[in-house]
């Protein structure tokens, strides 16, 4: 068979039920054998958008999301969304058309390195120029992205090697890759660290979600008596209505959960990188706490906090070897009641029921309002941050975001993705109007592709966190933030063919809501927002928690 036939079939052993991609003339073989195919193609409007697809259906469905981009531009634009699921360890298969292997480096129409391009933002990268590694590069590329730390891995397809030969025996020939090694040699020493804790605290990060290793860990932390603080990627891992939940800690968390983990003397961190927006002030950061670090990636152990002990393997499996390890240890609830305490004190009325609507409003409604197993997705800015803080997911909720490289436009394809892999679910992006300029074409591929996803638009007619930090830090002197009101929203989605509705009174964010779970074509929510409200409590950047800047929050507890 030819490469373009082999690289469908290949898709198809790997089970892959949807595409998301452009095509461009170097694609055409592939395109044309694709007609035959069951598998379903989604054609964004724009390449960024078809990685930022996959990514949103990787992390619904946690297997590989697969996007295409032809040659040149194609692949550049690509680019962007590869660089978001390799920061969050989101599996990834970016399929890049290329030109000739005859013409390769002589400047042809469309070339572009992106062999080169993709190097730093991948777990792996293959150029194929010999039509019988073909299917092995395939296969490898799906072993890769889920073995280990998930991650996006990129595989570039020349023309002729689509149109050339594929050997029968290259087709059939196994492939394995290396699994990484565990190291839980310090199992021992993390057992007597947390059984001789005082005032332990659990962290989780990304890695949870991926692993799953949610009820485990509501497990572990019932048997150490132990509160848990979340990253913004681990946000809904373990539900937040679980008493011991604290939520989101770090720059924008909240206090109780930054409480815990400056006054633990036992720190245990399951599947974080310790980012700067969780630490704060790196060299005052657990300056008193012993950590004990998880990870399934060992270049994480020790790379930004050093710790006393560090673990190498999947969370899951981790977790489990210290359950069965501290399963008779009965401790003492004093560390445990405080905080329970602490978290009432935490539980701030955020119903705000005055005009100009404050964002938190919406979001208190969207927590009250949306299914037991919604997914929402956000975009990057101030609509991130009051999600983060202030949505409320228990049950089955998802969070999905982009974290590590904080990609505005992020949200919208995200959700098309999410809801692509899990269409019974209600599918809802927190955005903001900077973030969704930049991806508001891509409500013609939720429309021709009937994608009935909801936009919550929280339109404050500025970049609001580049606007905070000039408030706050440069003396209010605002430069290139004001976005002004154009376009009008409702507007650019009905040009589209989505529903929309504009609400500008309080009273009227509930019954918006309601109507927007309900719809069953793409609705956007254009909420106009006070624009003078701040994301706060905030913790600012390279500063302690003891500096946050409080705003409305009434949190008494007090950070030693």
């Amino acid at each position: 068979m030819n490469g373009s036939r082999a690289v469908v079939e290949l898709l198809e052993g790997q089970k892959v039920e949807v595409l998301f991609g452009i095509p461009g003339g170097v694609l055409l073989p592939l395109y044309d054998e694709l007609v035959e195919t069951e598998m379903r193609h989604i054609l964004p409007r724009h390449e960024q958008c078809a990685a930022h697809m996959a990514d949103g259906y990787a992390r619904v469905a946690k297997r590989p999301g697969v996007c295409i981009a032809t040659s040149g531009p194609g692949a550049t634009n690509l680019v962007t969304g590869v660089a978001t699921a390799f920061m969050d360890s989101s599996p990834l298969i970016a399929l890049t058309g290329q030109v000739a292997t005859g013409v390769l480096g002589n400047d042809a129409f469309q070339e572009a390195d992106s062999f080169s391009l993709m190097m730093p933002i991948t777990k792996h990268n293959f150029r194929v120029t010999d039509p019988k590694t073909l299917p092995e590069a395939m296969k490898r590329a799906f072993l890769i992205a889920t073995t280990g730390r998930y991650g996006p891995v990129h595989v570039d397809l020349p023309i002729d090697i689509l149109q050339g030969e594929i050997p029968d025996d290259a087709m059939k020939k196994t492939v394995r890759v290396p699994k990484p090694k565990r190291n839980l040699s310090g199992l021992l020493d993390a057992i007597k660290l947390l059984e001789g804790a005082e005032r332990p605290t659990i962290l989780i990060g990304g890695g949870v979600s991926w692993s799953r290793a949610g009820p485990e860990i509501a497990q572990l932390a019932d048997i150490l008596m132990a509160p848990i603080a979340t990253t913004l990627m681990a946000k809904g891992a373990i539900p937040e209505d679980h008493p011991l939940v604290l939520g989101v800690c770090g720059m924008h968390g909240r206090q109780v959960a930054n409480y815990a983990l400056n006054n633990c003397d036992v720190l245990l961190a399951i599947g974080t990188r310790f980012s700067d927006r969780v630490t704060g002030n790196l060299s005052e950061f657990g300056k008193n706490t012993k950590i004990v670090h998880v990870d399934i990636d060992s270049s994480e152990i020790g790379k930004n906090v050093k710790g006393r002990v560090g673990l190498v393997g999947d969370a899951w499996t981790v977790v489990n070897a210290l359950i069965a390890g501290l399963l008779k240890r009965k401790k003492k609830s004093t560390w445990k009641d405080r905080i329970i305490e602490l978290k009432k004190e935490c539980a701030c009325d955020y119903n705000l029921r005055s005009d100009p609507i404050k964002p938190q409003k919406v979001i208190h409604e969207l927590s009250d309002l949306l299914p037991e197993d919604a997914i929402v997705t956000t975009e990057v800015g101030q609509n991130q941050m009051w999600a983060a803080h202030f949505f409320r997911c228990h049950g089955k909720r998802m969070f999905i975001t982009s974290g590590g490289l904080g990609t505005m436009g992020f949200g919208f394809p995200a959700a098309i993705g999410a809801k692509v892999a899990r269409p019974e679910s209600v599918v809802a992006d927190i955005a903001g109007d900077g973030s969704l300029q930049m991806v508001s074409q891509e409500f013609s591929t939720a429309v021709e592709n009937d994608i009935p996803v909801m936009i919550c638009l929280l339109n404050n007619g500025w970049l609001g966190m580049v606007k905070q930090w000039q408030k706050h830090f440069y003396g209010s002197r605002y430069l290139a933030t004001e976005l002004g009101r154009s376009p009008d929203f409702v507007k650019l989605a009905e040009a589209y063919g989505a529903e929309a509705i504009r609400i500008e009174k309080h009273s009227e964010v509930a019954e918006a809501i309601k109507r927007g779970t309900k719809s069953d074509v793409p609705i956007l929510l254009d909420f106009i927002v006070d624009p003078e409200e701040d994301v706060l409590p905030m913790t600012p950047p390279g500063k302690s928690s003891a500096e946050w800047i409080k705003g409305r929050c009434e949190w008494k507890g007090g950070v030693k």
